[in-house]
């Protein structure tokens, strides 16, 4: 016989329920809502990297909200992961800033330096690579972004180094 496996709810933890409150304190009570986005994001980084969609009718329920509220923003955004990203997920720009100054050997060196291809994750679960539409840095392109950390003025061999500095 099989057994059911049932994940656990998510829940903040006491840290991140503090966080929330300094969140709301931001906006008047009378527009809670307007704390849905970072109050995402901080459930992104408590929950592992992404928003599953139990994490998104967690926030939904923690805010009162109707689901389909948060599943609009989180789905429109770049910055919410609706699926699992790996321990570096990487955020090649691709706009025309970066990509006039050759953002698509960028990702070329990445894709053959990780083995994966634009979406993909490797097999160990530690790189993730995408492109991204701006990340808002085009005086200094190429960019790139791994986590929260900016990587600007790049060329394929400096790219190469940060990966292999990375633990």
């Amino acid at each position: 016989m099989e057994q059911e496996q049932h994940t656990r709810a998510p829940q903040f933890s006491q840290e991140a329920l503090a966080k929330t409150e300094e969140i709301f304190n931001r906006y008047p009570p009378e527009h809670r809502e307007a704390a849905l986005m970072p109050i995402l994001h901080l459930a992104q980084r408590e929950f592992g990297g992404w928003l599953a969609p139990e994490t998104i009718d967690y926030v939904a329920d923690f805010m009162n909200l109707a689901p389909i509220r948060v599943y609009e923003v989180a789905s429109f955004y770049t910055m919410y992961n609706l699926k699992r990203v790996g321990t570096y997920h990487i955020q090649v720009c691709t706009n025309i800033s970066c990509w006039l100054c050759n953002s698509d050997a960028i990702v070329k060196t990445l894709e053959r330096k990780l083995g994966i291809g634009l979406g993909q994750t490797t097999a160990d679960q530690r790189f993730t690579l995408v492109a991204v539409e701006c990340l808002g840095a085009c005086v200094n392109a190429p960019m790139l972004q791994i986590n929260d950390d900016y990587h600007e003025n790049l060329t394929p061999e400096k790219v190469v180094g940060i990966i292999d500095q990375l633990p």
